[in-house]
């Protein structure tokens, strides 16, 4: 199955800013429900949406599982950004909260946390930043997992930052063998979507994509 890239414009009219491609690299986007397997074929959506992006856009990389660690930082450095999608390897579970906060991190240039009473901080203005969250959309943080997720996509809101969400995966799933345990994993649309809504932008499984439109 041929992956296109990411899907219609971004809801951000605009020729310059800065983007972060949050890529999911847990254990889950091993599954080959997508040709060859999720990650190649996010790393494939990932390097196609970097070819159509103008010089105007810098472009970062955050790679996450249960955490979240930046590998390559914004700029107009389009090999640099590239070949840390192309190092991406899988390995652990998925925190989608880490996703946005690193990738936040990465825009601001300053670690981004929720408080331990629950408060989020005020990161400024940010608007001309888009998160491209490219992931299966499956969290392994439980219920309190999915607050953290919202928490941190209201920082985002607040912060004048759109999250784009980008799912890998198909509903039906598959079975993917972690430490000798048989885990079914399926693309989890609703959490992407939730996510994306939050901050005033749309989801696209990638595999419905149809063209790696520039940021303009």
């Amino acid at each position: 199955v041929a992956v296109a890239g990411p899907a219609a414009s971004l809801p951000v009219g605009r020729s310059a800013g800065t983007v972060i491609l949050a890529m999911d690299v847990s254990n889950s986007m091993s599954a080959d429900d997508v040709t060859p397997n999720r990650l190649a074929a996010a790393q494939q959506t990932a390097l196609s949406f970097i070819d159509a992006q103008p010089d105007s856009v810098d472009i970062g990389v955050v790679g996450f599982d249960q955490g979240a660690l930046t590998t390559s930082q914004p700029s107009a450095d389009r090999a640099a950004a590239k070949a840390a999608v192309q190092r991406l390897r899988t390995a652990g579970g998925t925190s989608l909260a880490s996703a946005i906060l690193g990738s936040l991190s990465a825009i601001t240039g300053t670690p981004v946390r929720i408080g331990e009473d629950g408060d989020l901080p005020d990161i400024g203005n940010w608007g001309s930043a888009t998160i491209v969250l490219i992931s299966d959309g499956e969290d392994q943080g439980g219920p309190s997992g999915s607050d953290a997720v919202m928490a941190a996509a209201t920082i985002a809101q607040n912060a004048g930052v759109h999250i784009e969400a980008v799912g890998v995966g198909t509903a039906e799933g598959a079975t993917v063998e972690i430490d000798g345990y048989q885990l079914h994993t399926a693309l989890d649309t609703e959490q992407l979507t939730a996510i994306a809504q939050a901050t005033a932008a749309g989801f696209v499984p990638a595999l419905q994509a149809s063209r790696t439109d520039p940021m303009v």
